[in-house]
C-alpha cells in the first residue's frame, strides 16, 4: 500500500508501510482493491475517510467509486451513521467523485494545503450513511 500511495500522490510526502499499518489498526480499517485502497476509521457513530489511493494507470475506470462505496459499507458495518472527509479545493476529480456519491460540503480550512504557487483550501465534507 505504501508503494501505491507514493504512485497515487506524487509530489506529496510518501506514507511508510508502518504509518499505513498504524492508520489501519483499530479503530482504523482498510478496504482494498487491485487498483487501490481506502483508509478510514470509525468511532462511536462517526467515520472518517482518511485517504483513497488509486493507481494512476487505473484512474477514470471506477476504482475510486468502488473504494468509496466499500469504505461507506464498512463504516456502516462499524455502526457509523455519519462519515466525514477532507479534500483539497483544487482536487476537481476527487470533488466530483464525492459529490456524485452524495457528500456535501460542511466547512473550509483556508490555505490548508501548501502548493508551489500558494495554498489551497481544504473542504470538509460529510455524508449521512443511513
Amino acid at each position: 500500500m505504501a508503494a501505491l500511495y507514493t504512485r497515487a500522490f506524487p509530489g506529496s510526502r510518501p506514507w511508510s508501510a508502518a504509518e499505513i499499518a498504524d492508520l489501519a489498526a483499530p479503530p482504523g480499517f482498510a478496504v482494498t482493491a487491485p487498483a487501490g485502497f481506502a483508509l478510514g476509521r470509525a468511532v462511536a457513530d462517526e467515520a472518517e475517510l482518511v485517504t483513497i489511493a488509486v493507481d494512476p494507470d487505473a484512474r477514470r475506470q471506477g476504482a475510486g467509486r468502488a473504494l468509496l462505496a466499500r469504505f461507506e459499507a464498512e463504516a456502516r458495518a462499524r455502526n457509523a451513521t455519519t462519515a466525514f472527509l477532507e479534500v483539497a479545493e483544487d482536487n476537481a476529480p476527487a470533488r466530483a467523485l464525492y459529490a456524485a456519491a452524495g457528500w456535501r460540503e460542511t466547512g473550509r480550512r483556508k490555505g490548508y494545503y501548501a502548493r508551489p504557487t500558494g495554498a489551497a483550501d481544504a473542504l470538509t465534507l460529510a455524508k449521512t450513511l443511513g
